[in-house]
């Protein structure tokens, strides 16, 4: 019983943490850019952190190559998009985890 207690008691400091801190948090990672690149180097996505795409960046001689269709470019950008977009939520989840000390919370919390 008294465990549950002691749980509640942390949960509610974390909760106050996190309303103090999340504002700043958040402009910091909007403010954020992440990019990777797909296919060696040939394809390059930014996404801002909030995962907005910003910027994709297409080697030219990629496109002078015969061999390219539209399926294989198409799956470059999104390959390098999905990488950018994973890289802005591991930097979102670290902040996270920063704000909370390491504490999971509950589904459904945020």
């Amino acid at each position: 019983m008294f465990g549950d207690i002691a749980n509640l008691g942390k949960l509610m400091k974390v909760a106050g943490e996190m309303k103090r801190r999340m504002p700043e948090m958040q402009a910091k990672l909007a403010a954020s850019e992440y990019s990777a690149e797909s296919g060696g180097g040939v394809v390059r996505a930014t996404v801002s952190g909030k995962l907005l795409l910003k910027d994709v960046q297409i080697d030219p001689q990629l496109l002078a190559d015969p061999t390219l269709d539209v399926g294989m470019l198409e799956g470059l950008i999104e390959a390098a998009v999905t990488a950018a977009q994973e890289k802005a939520s591991a930097a979102a989840a670290e902040a996270m985890k920063e704000i909370t000390g390491g504490m999971e919370l509950p589904p459904g919390f945020m």
